[in-house]
């Protein structure tokens, strides 16, 4: 059976994909839980008219992820943290405070956009994060962690 994705779905695809599944998961599962919707003719061509549509306004938030990127270039972070004499820190250094840091610099990037490739920081040192500006914008951006 023919669906298309109303949302990602890590397995199968992204959102507006028109793909293949077996009948009884699309017709248990993806459908009733409004993540497919089931792929007929007059579904496909309100589907290639919301593309065109869409893809005049995803240029435009490309341009603008792609500046604000290049803003975002120069920037590097100092981040203050209460450690012991060993260097180690009282918790972890996390995307909360790198968003606070950020947000104090006047830049305005909600946390589920950052992420940082080791999970938990726990010692003074430097680190990069990565920035989802947009689905094909990303910026990364050094920040040290310096005890207070």
């Amino acid at each position: 059976m023919e669906i298309i994705l109303k949302e990602d779905i890590l397995s199968l695809g992204h959102k507006d994909d028109i793909i293949t599944v077996k009948n009884g998961y699309a017709r248990n599962y993806l459908i009733p839980n409004g993540l497919a919707i089931n792929a007929t003719a007059s579904a496909r061509k309100v589907h290639e008219e919301t593309l065109r549509q869409r893809a005049h306004k995803e240029t435009k938030l490309v341009e603008e992820a792609k500046k604000s990127a290049e803003k975002l270039e120069g920037v590097s972070l100092t981040i203050g943290a209460k450690t012991s004499t060993k260097g180690k820190i009282f918790g972890s250094v996390n995307t909360i405070q790198i968003a606070e840091a950020l947000e104090s610099k006047g830049f305005e990037i909600a946390r589920k956009n950052i992420s940082i490739k080791e999970e938990l920081i726990k010692e003074i040192g430097s680190y990069t994060a990565k920035i989802k500006l947009h689905k094909q914008v990303y910026v990364e951006i050094p920040f040290e962690i310096v005890a207070e």
